[in-house]
């Protein structure tokens, strides 16, 4: 057996026995919850902004980008820009792959790929600070809110001639926000790529965990998530995503369109 072929079937071993170790899923849940209440998820930038992710959820979207190689990454919510600029600079290594792939040279500053982010409220000292980064070329934004009509439009106007889309919800975190994302957005994935719900834990925290702000327990992207799936067969949970990390903000949030 080649030794590549070995290493694969050791890690899906390894992440089947995850599935059933209680006591593991266990640990990663309360270091979740200690580090919700350290407020640890702000740590981090991205190339120089602050990127309000996790680790581990950084790199689930290096390997969601590259498996999906997509050319137009929608995202609600937007805050510092990080992730913003986390999405446009893996962008930016997939042009650079292609060019080393195909003996080409390219201008870095010009690309067909690009990440378009939706905020109700994008401050000015944070799109200034965007729209002045190096990856600002690959970024456009619209202010308004994710549900709105309007919104919906112009993002589906963006989207069009697009041919592989990725999306990620990370705005509001009620049930019916999200629920009303889902049903805006979700349709424009395109088949083997993904919708990326954030935040669906707070259903997994005590209740009253997150007691300054309306998601609750029962009221959150988890649950909207949940009912949203019943009724749309073409998406799943990719539980081995959630398995791989353990220590994520999205669980049963990667939501994998199937291949048509």
């Amino acid at each position: 057996m080649h030794p590549s072929e070995q290493f694969r079937i050791e890690r899906q071993a390894r992440l089947e026995s995850y599935a059933s170790d209680v006591a593991f899923q266990t640990l990663s849940r309360d270091w979740l919850q200690a580090s919700m209440q350290r407020q640890y998820v702000y740590n981090f930038d991205w190339m120089g902004r602050p990127i309000i992710q996790y680790p581990q959820d950084m790199v689930a979207m290096q390997e969601l980008v590259w498996r999906v190689r997509p050319d137009l990454i929608i995202e609600t919510g937007i805050a510092h820009g990080g992730s913003l600029v986390l999405s446009a600079s893996l962008l930016a290594l997939l042009d650079m792959s292609d060019a080393i792939e195909a003996g080409t040279t390219l201008d870095p500053r010009v690309s067909r790929r690009k990440v378009l982010g939706v905020d109700i409220d994008i401050r000015a000292h944070n799109r200034a600070a965007i729209e002045s980064h190096p990856m600002a070329s690959r970024i456009a934004m619209i202010q308004g809110s994710a549900v709105a009509p309007d919104v919906v439009q112009q993002v589906r106007d963006f989207a069009q001639g697009y041919q592989r889309v990725l999306v990620c919800l990370d705005s509001m975190h009620t049930h019916d926000h999200v629920l009303g994302e889902l049903d805006a957005y979700a349709p424009l994935v395109t088949p083997g790529s993904y919708c990326v719900v954030f935040d669906t834990f707070v259903e997994d925290m005590p209740p009253k965990f997150f007691a300054d702000r309306p998601w609750d327990v029962g009221n959150n992207p988890k649950t909207a998530v949940r009912q949203w799936l019943a009724g749309h067969a073409e998406f799943e949970v990719d539980a081995e995503m959630e398995q791989r990390l353990q220590v994520t903000v999205a669980p049963e949030g990667f939501l994998r369109r199937r291949a048509s």
